[in-house]
């Protein structure tokens, strides 16, 4: 079953984005701030990051190049939850490191797309990246 590291300090988003995963047979694993997200991207070894790039302790945009720069995390895919649609929020997430950049308003509607599309914990990383490309 795929493994996915979410990467949230709000807990309504947390809550509602892990918890449609989950009921569909997805692994979620959960950091709430930067700091936690590198440590557990070096622990778990999740076949997808979804970080927000708004974190506590360490910003998601350094947590970002801190998983890409370690040899054991660096080919993780992450797809970076920006607060906004800003092409330049884009292309500092993409510039950190990150796989893609999305406007984390639609990351639930995507996980909906994913969990419709290929029902329970089917979906490769790649498939799962290409689900969000889109949006």
């Amino acid at each position: 079953m795929p493994k996915i590291l979410l990467v949230e300090d709000n807990e309504m988003n947390r809550d509602m984005l892990s918890r449609r995963l989950v009921r569909n047979g997805f692994e979620v694993v959960v950091a709430v701030d930067g700091g936690q997200a590198v440590t557990m991207a070096a622990a778990e070894k999740p076949d997808l990051i979804l970080m927000d790039m708004s974190l506590p302790v360490m910003d998601g945009l350094e947590a970002t190049r801190q998983v890409k720069a370690a040899p054991e995390t660096r080919s993780i895919p992450i797809i970076a939850l920006t607060a906004n649609a800003l092409v330049e929020d884009r292309e500092k997430a993409l510039a950190a490191g990150a796989t893609m950049a999305e406007a984390a308003a639609l990351a639930n509607h995507a996980a909906g797309v994913v969990v419709g599309k290929f029902g329970p914990a089917t979906v490769t990383p790649d498939e799962l990246m290409a689900t969000f490309q889109g949006f």
